[in-house]
């Protein structure tokens, strides 16, 4: 069983930058590739960044693409997401997730293990 435990959400305002972290336990961490996915208030869960299990392949979406980056260190079975450059519609509920895929898959279904969410709010 895999546990997932983000943390470093808060408040923050515009243009100001967060550093959200993941630790898991469990299985083998540096098999599989991580994600990180938000919910805003009132909308549907959506993909915001993706690495592949060594770190060397980074995906993202349009949206933060040039503001976050995602990077993983699996000596401390940890993924991280840097956020900077943030704007009011970056806040959210954000959660990492495994993959359970061993090809490159954005889709949610393909994330077998999810942690609890760390709000993140960006003032304007």
């Amino acid at each position: 069983q895999v546990q997932l435990v983000e943390s470093g959400g808060g408040l923050v305002q515009a243009g100001g930058s967060l550093r959200l972290s993941c630790a898991a336990s469990g299985q083998t961490f540096s098999s599989y590739a991580m994600a990180w996915f938000r919910q805003a208030l009132g909308k549907e869960r959506e993909f915001v960044a993706r690495i592949d299990s060594r770190g060397g392949s980074t995906y993202y979406a349009d949206s933060v693409k040039g503001r976050f980056t995602i990077s993983r260190d699996n000596a401390k079975n940890t993924v991280y997401l840097q956020m900077n450059s943030l704007k009011p519609e970056d806040t959210a509920v954000y959660y990492c997730a495994q993959s359970s895929a061993v090809w490159f898959t954005v889709a949610q279904s393909n994330y077998n293990y999810w942690g609890q969410g760390t709000q993140v709010t960006v003032s304007s």
